[in-house]
């Protein structure tokens, strides 16, 4: 594929994929408001963002086998737990930003036990198995990831009410 192509997708890409991310955002708000019509719109608009991102996605080659994916997974978590999130969260602290503190540091917590799970399910990938998981726990207020149940978050002190199991 030619650099500009290959540029033009991977930006239209990133745009779909945050489209996508604040579509659901935005639906989240429009159902605490009472709109149940408009955050369904916004949730239908988010699914073709996702779609025209899958397709870039997909045309760029990047979709590949679990085991590379998960290993491109891992890379992401570790670049954000070692170098992105501390990075951030100097600068927060630095200019004295307390919310852009308290959300950097409770992401940089959460990505830590992401990697380490991924790292876990690429272990039983490359052995022919799929990763034993019985559910997953995650705090809605800070992404506090666990795969056992807890009542109140450890990272950031959210009730059982935030806790979403999948």
């Amino acid at each position: 594929m030619r650099r500009m192509t290959e540029d033009n997708l991977k930006n239209a890409f990133n745009g779909e994929s945050q489209a996508h991310m604040r579509y659901l955002i935005f639906a989240e708000k429009a159902e605490e408001e009472g709109f149940k019509n408009v955050a369904r719109l916004f949730r239908a608009i988010a699914y073709a963002e996702q779609v025209h991102a899958a397709n870039h996605y997909n045309v760029l080659g990047m979709i590949r086998s679990t085991v590379e994916n998960l290993q491109e997974a891992i890379n992401g978590e570790t670049y954000e737990v070692n170098e992105m999130y501390p990075a951030y969260n100097a600068v927060a602290k630095l200019q004295d930003e307390k919310g852009a503190q308290r959300t950097t540091e409770w992401t940089l917590q959460a990505e830590k036990i992401h990697a380490a799970i991924y790292q876990r399910a690429k272990q039983s990938v490359e052995s022919g198995k799929d990763v034993p998981l019985e559910s997953i726990h995650i705090c809605g207020v800070c992404g506090y990831t666990s795969e056992e149940e807890f009542n109140r978050c450890p990272i950031c002190g959210a009730k059982k009410e935030k806790i979403k199991k999948f």
